[in-house]
């Protein structure tokens, strides 16, 4: 049985959604989970569970989805002012029941006499037959004119991009909403129904003078049978319009291959993307062939030398299970 003081390789690691921030000469690891799965490492090798960031349900959860397990969602951890700031999502699955909250702490050294996790709360809240949009998978960015924004969304009619209030608790007053990728969907499709439209889990990342939007498109979750795939545009604005490469906008149905499944890997997905001293890392989850569609860690650089356009070595992903480091 795995205990806290074991370590596992990161092709060992099973996660969902996974993102990461560097803080200190280690990498910390977040993912779905209950009460939200959190690791460290020294390498992005070698990966220590830590304890989950929540002990216990936020109670403000309970009135927006009901006998809720405690299993969190899709995190993004943002660091601005020498704060941390965890958003994760809470959802019915397959409804937009759904809500993004917010947990800060001043350090992510779980030793330290600072390390401490203060929920804040609701950022937003879908409501089914109200809202066409799912609040869920979000990712915070900033712009270059100091603004920070939170993208998020799943399925339905897509990607919103929502600016947030100074104190990244909330959204602004008064609220600005861009749509920012979308796939085909009938505006006779029943609100309740999820799909058709299979997009969720937006990252943005700004490299140069663009910024890139990558999201999934079609099926997680569902081990061998998965679908997923990441796909991303580009803008020179952080609000759009994304362009492919053909020059197809995202919220227009447009999207560019960047990784999708093969014999060894179903389905890969849900990514997010980071600078790491000078190298551009590709994290992700993918559903192992050889492990009956397990879930597992993936993290892969990226090579930008092909005109400005991220792409990915697949021996690399075919190679991942290296030795583990003594």
């Amino acid at each position: 049985m795995l205990t806290l003081q074991s370590k596992l390789h990161a092709s060992e690691v099973h996660a969902h959604d996974p993102v990461m921030v560097k803080s200190d000469n280690k990498y910390y690891l977040f993912t779905t989970g209950k009460g939200i799965s959190f690791y460290e490492s020294t390498n992005m090798l070698d990966w220590k569970p830590l304890k989950p960031v929540f002990d216990s349900s936020p109670k403000w959860i309970e009135s927006i989805v009901p006998n809720f397990d405690g299993h969190m969602w899709a995190p993004d951890i943002y660091f601005e002012s020498g704060t941390y700031y965890l958003y994760y999502s809470i959802s019915a699955f397959g409804k937009n029941t759904s809500a993004i909250g917010v947990v800060t702490n001043k350090t992510l050294d779980s030793s330290s006499d600072n390390y401490k996790w203060i929920d804040h709360g609701k950022v937003i809240q879908s409501i089914p037959n109200r809202d066409l949009w799912n609040a869920i998978d979000p990712n915070i960015i900033k712009d270059e004119k100091g603004d920070t924004w939170m993208s998020f969304g799943s399925f339905w009619s897509g990607i919103k991009l929502v600016k947030l209030a100074p104190s990244l608790t909330q959204i602004s007053t008064p609220q600005i909403w861009h749509s920012t990728a979308k796939r085909e969907r009938s505006i006779l499709t029943n609100d309740l129904d999820a799909y058709p439209g299979a997009i969720e889990a937006p990252f943005i990342f700004k490299r140069g003078e663009f910024y890139y939007q990558f999201v999934s498109w079609d099926f997680c979750c569902r081990g061998v049978e998965s679908t997923y795939k990441v796909v991303v545009g580009r803008s020179k604005q952080v609000e759009g319009p994304y362009l492919d490469k053909s020059g197809k906008s995202m919220d227009q149905g447009g999207g560019s291959i960047v990784l999708q499944g093969d014999k060894n890997w179903y389905g890969l997905g849900h990514n997010s993307i980071y600078e790491f001293d000078g190298v551009t890392k590709l994290v992700f989850h993918a559903y192992d062939a050889n492990d009956n569609g397990a879930p597992k860690l993936k993290i892969i650089d990226v090579d930008w030398s092909v005109d400005g356009w991220p792409k990915i070595n697949n021996q690399d992903i075919v190679n991942y299970k290296s030795r583990l480091t003594k």
